[in-house]
């Protein structure tokens, strides 16, 4: 139940981090977009996923938008900024080892630097020192990507509640992800299990809602492009992974 949880909890996490990081807006996404809309897509739970979309484009609309822009107003950007900063400064691990499993060894000790640098002198990784003063760059990598740059294929797309979009590898992948995310490492006081997954949770939703506070405009600028919102989202995640697998 624990490990269930947990996974759960870091799903969440790296979906929301994935998501609100990366803006979608590529030069080339037109061009992208359209090249994965002529694809064949093996899609056998297609119902489930319309219906799962629509439920958390509601969720999404009615109770985390509303509950952003209310956080948002109490809190300065720069705090928020702050505190996204040092979320990601968290996934270090996650990054790290899939640099590593990828071979990109330099990219491995750029993000070790970055570490080093944002938890010293970024105080804790509040302020991304390493980007901002010497221009090292994040390296996102997931264990999804890794699979990806091994050849395995996506399997078949699914949607999942509150999370999103995904597909069989990446779901894989983020079962993977989980025991190198430092959320899941939140001891409670006393070592109580309860304790611990109401740490876990409450530390995702917060994190959740700091991310979408600072990208609460880019999911209407996406959904005004689509006829049909799972289609055009489910081609957008295919195409966006593939494109991070092969960079």
């Amino acid at each position: 139940m624990r490990l269930f949880l947990a996974f759960i909890f870091s799903c969440i996490f790296l979906f929301a981090s994935e998501t609100t990081a990366s803006s979608y807006a590529n030069d080339d996404f037109d061009a992208e977009f359209n090249d994965t809309q002529n694809q064949e897509l093996f899609d056998p739970l297609s119902s489930y996923n319309e219906s799962m979309t629509t439920f958390n484009d509601s969720f999404y609309e009615y109770i985390l938008k509303p509950t952003a822009e209310g956080y948002a107003f109490i809190v300065p950007q720069q705090a928020r900024n702050g505190i996204s900063n040092f979320f990601d400064n968290l996934l270090f691990p996650i990054r790290f080892a899939n640099n590593l499993l990828q071979l990109k060894f330099f990219n491995a000790v750029e993000e070790s630097e970055r570490f080093m640098i944002n938890s010293t002198m970024g105080i804790l990784g509040f302020r991304d020192l390493a980007d901002e003063e010497l221009g090292i760059k994040a390296h996102d990598e997931d264990l999804g990507q890794t699979l990806g740059y091994y050849g395995l294929g996506s399997g078949f797309h699914i949607v999942l509640p509150f999370l999103g979009p995904s597909n069989v590898r990446d779901l894989v992948g983020l079962s993977g992800d989980m025991w190198l995310n430092p959320i899941n490492y939140f001891e409670a006081r006393h070592l109580n299990l309860l304790k611990n997954q109401e740490q876990a949770l409450a530390t995702t939703a917060f994190f959740t809602i700091n991310e979408t506070s600072l990208h609460v405009k880019e999911y209407a600028q996406l959904k005004k492009d689509a006829i049909k919102l799972y289609p055009f989202m489910r081609s957008l995640y295919e195409s966006r992974r593939n494109k991070l697998i092969h960079e």
